[in-house]
């Protein structure tokens, strides 16, 4: 059974930093490229940041200087570090699993960046 389970989601004040985990069991994580994606209320879900099963990082412009996604193959885990925190990140953050067909969502955590 595939899990994805993320974690670290809150409420941050603008400027300021969160780091979210995403825990993946039941796959073969090293071959899998790994995701984050967001939404926001009412509207669609959009790609924040994905690395590839090699490493390679790539973002959203809206993200670019300010997130930084990385994964630990050894904990099978993908971790979004969000500095710089804007009002406009407010969303539920979902973790991604990708190989081949094979694709995977987690259940989401919630960040809200408000003062």
């Amino acid at each position: 059974q595939v899990q994805l389970v993320e974690s670290g989601g809150g409420l941050v004040q603008p400027g300021g930093s969160l780091r979210l985990s995403c825990a993946a069991s039941g796959i073969l994580f090293t071959i899998n490229n790994m995701g984050w994606y967001r939404q926001a209320p009412g509207k669609q879900r959009e790609l924040v940041a994905v690395i590839t099963s090699g490493g390679s990082p790539n973002y959203a412009d809206s993200v670019k200087g300010r997130f930084t996604i990385s994964r630990d193959n050894a904990k099978n885990t993908v971790y979004l570090q969000m500095n710089s925190l804007k009002p406009e990140d407010t969303g539920v953050y979902y973790c991604n699993s990708n190989y081949a067909n094979y694709n995977y969502w987690g259940q989401g955590t919630q960040v809200t960046v408000s003062s």
